[in-house]
């Protein structure tokens, strides 16, 4: 990736990431030269269309299935829109019942709760203090009605890499005509996504989160798991996903995915490093607590004492970007259901803060931000007694 463009400190990588130049450099190319409809059938719809098949080819030999078990899509909230409604509308007539996490993004659990209103059941799971949930858990919740299983692969806000081929494995012994669905938004890119090996029938990936555009996505799904559409019109996608393809975005996807993939285990062994240089010298801080968190990427800091909007604020001010939780609803005032899921206590709740990292952060970049943390600290939290 190019030389910064700011000296900012972003450790906000979990809710977006600046895009390759790569993934510039194409989208411009699509929509300046290559700009044809992929349904046209002249050269420039022709051309087009080679855009989603190679993107489509990039993806599934990234995941190991087949190009024509990929769906395009404007993103993780749609795609997991279309896995949990598509399945729901596809089986209902099999069962009414669905199994969740407690802890799943909104774009999971705002659809199930939609769906408990039109008449459906769900069991919500509840992790363990260290944010993990247990398959025996998922297992004893299933029925013979049970029609979709949903659980995140990596939770957004503190890390949590969930067991999702035991979980599999153990709904499938319970009731073999489940179908299985994994969020897979914050783990595709940092550790290994293979639904084969999950034992999944469907995964969700976002582009923003891999350095691709926004507004881009996807959606695997296995070949012969029931699903219908949840937008209807041309057809396009096999009538899975209606719509003029977004060829530049889908581009730029396919491209973002090439990049990310190369050589992943040695960048996020990388990145995890740095996670944990910054974990290590934060306990040297009093009341400075690590929540629980196994991914790479992903750090969830409790600073007692200090209002996380507070802390996130005054790092800004000194060029230091973070988040308070899932971005897409950091921005509102409410308790991290996550953070009250695992059991953190009320000034945990309220001082907790997540730093997110990639391959193009350093060493610099973490130390500068411990020394600003340490300055801040005393500062805030007298400013907040007195």
């Amino acid at each position: 990736m190019e030389d910064k463009i700011d000296n900012s400190i972003y450790f906000d990588n979990s809710a977006t990431t600046r895009v390759y130049p790569e993934v510039r450099d194409i989208m411009i190319k699509v929509m300046d030269i290559d700009y044809g409809n992929p349904s046209s059938l002249h050269l420039k719809g022709v051309t087009a269309e080679h855009y989603i098949k190679d993107s489509a080819k990039i993806i599934a030999d990234s995941l190991k299935v087949t190009p024509d078990e990929i769906i395009f899509t404007s993103g993780g909230t749609e795609s997991n829109n279309l896995a949990i409604i598509g399945t729901a509308l596809a089986k209902k007539r099999r069962g009414k019942h669905l199994v969740t996490s407690s802890i799943e993004h909104a774009s999971v659990l705002a659809v199930m709760q939609f769906l408990e209103k039109e008449g459906f059941e769900v069991t919500y799971i509840s992790p363990d203090s260290n944010g993990v949930v247990r398959p025996e858990d998922f297992a004893d919740a299933v029925r013979d009605d049970t029609i979709l299983v949903s659980c995140m692969h990596i939770n957004n806000e503190i890390g949590s890499v969930q067991p999702i081929a035991e979980i599999s494995k153990a709904v499938r012994k319970k009731n073999p005509d489940v179908t299985i669905h994994s969020d897979c938004i914050q783990s595709f890119g940092k550790i290994e996504v293979n639904p084969k090996k999950m034992g999944v029938d469907m995964i969700s990936v976002s582009g923003h989160k891999i350095h691709g555009p926004k507004g881009s996505g996807f959606l695997y799904v296995k070949k012969g798991t029931l699903i219908r559409p949840i937008i209807y019109g041309g057809g396009q996608q096999k009538n899975m996903r209606s719509g003029t393809e977004n060829v530049p975005a889908i581009a730029g996807l396919g491209v973002a995915v090439s990049i990310t993939m190369k050589d992943m285990p040695e960048k996020m062994a990388r990145v995890e490093a740095l996670k944990n240089r910054l974990i290590e010298g934060l306990k040297n801080l009093p009341d400075v607590y690590s929540n629980s968190q196994t991914a790479p990427h992903i750090a969830s800091i409790s600073f007692t004492g200090v209002r996380a909007e507070v802390m996130l604020h005054a790092l800004e001010d000194k060029g230091i970007y973070v988040s308070s939780g899932s971005a897409c609803s950091s921005n509102k005032r409410r308790e991290s259901a996550v953070l009250t899921a695992i059991g953190l206590d009320r000034d945990k709740l309220e001082s907790t803060l997540r730093f997110s990292f990639n391959e193009t952060n350093d060493e610099y970049e973490v130390d500068s931000a411990l020394v600003e943390i340490e300055e801040l600290l005393p500062v805030l939290r007298h400013y907040v007694r007195g």
